[in-house]
Formats: C-alpha cells, sequence, structure tokens
C-alpha cells in the first residue's frame, strides 16, 4: 500500500523538512517487507487564496486513494492504534492512503466530508511544518510497530 503525506504549502529546506525526509525514508525503507511503501510527501500550492482553492490543488493527488483529513476536530489515537489502522487498510485491500493537511485555515468541508477519517494531533494548535513531521514520525513508528520492532511502551 502507497501511503503519501499530502499538504498544502511547501516546507523549503528547513529542519521540519529535514525531519520529514528522514522519517519518509526510513519508513520506506522499513515498511517494503511489511507491504507499505514506499511514502511520499506531496506538496501543492493553491493559484487563489483560501480554502476551496486549497482542496482544488489537493483533491487530484487524493484521487483513488483512502483519504485521512488531518483536522484539529478529529480523532486523536495512541500510536499503537494509529498503526492497526494501517495494518488494517493494507489488508483490506486498499492500495493507496493518502493523509490530506491543509493550509493555514485546515481543510475545506469537501476534503472533510470525504474523507474516510479525521485525524487529529491532541488539543493543541500545531504549525503545518510540525504537523506534518509528526505526521511522518508516527507513519514511521506505525512501521516499526507492525514490524514487531520495540516499542518504547511496552
Amino acid at each position: 500500500m502507497k501511503i503519501a503525506i499530502v499538504a498544502v504549502s511547501r516546507l523549503g529546506r528547513g529542519p521540519e523538512a529535514e525531519l520529514v525526509s528522514t522519517y519518509v525514508e526510513r519508513a520506506t525503507a522499513a515498511g517494503r517487507a511489511l507491504g507499505l511503501g514506499p511514502v511520499e510527501v506531496i506538496e501543492v500550492e493553491s493559484r487563489k487564496p483560501g480554502k476551496a482553492a486549497e482542496a482544488e490543488a489537493l483533491l487530484p493527488h487524493l484521487k483513488d486513494a483512502q483519504v485521512i483529513a488531518c483536522d484539529e476536530h478529529g480523532t486523536a489515537l495512541a500510536s499503537r492504534a494509529f498503526a492497526a489502522d494501517i495494518a488494517r487498510l493494507r489488508d483490506q485491500g486498499v492500495r493507496k492512503l493518502a493523509f490530506a493537511i491543509g493550509g493555514a485555515d485546515g481543510l475545506d468541508a469537501q476534503i472533510l466530508n470525504t474523507s474516510a477519517r479525521k485525524l487529529a494531533f491532541g488539543p493543541q494548535t500545531w504549525p503545518h511544518a510540525l504537523a506534518r513531521v509528526m505526521l511522518a514520525e508516527q507513519i514511521y513508528r506505525a512501521v516499526t510497530i507492525l514490524a514487531g520492532g520495540p516499542y518504547h511502551r511496552d
């Protein structure tokens, strides 16, 4: 199952981008044997301001994918539950899983209403760059949990 992080805006070359890249590379390498990956990051820019324009930029990359919307009103999951969700989708034959991250104002209702799940990173407000890092890290953590690697909560 391919996994994509589809996000509005570009991170550039800062430390957040380096962390995302590191976790994506690790998840891709560790996930091969589990039927997970590659993991990729797709960054989009909208030509106009607003959530509707951002949705137009995101939608082509969400086509034919099971979509999980990253949204502050979503459900926060423990790492093991997150890993179990990914495994369940893979085992159900989902070929592509896409995590959508909106711009500063969040995701448009069109994406929120059609996503399979809404995922939150807790009640705090996070900068989008850090949300992307946390998502990439949790994908990597999920892969290592599914591979049977040691998990600090055990």
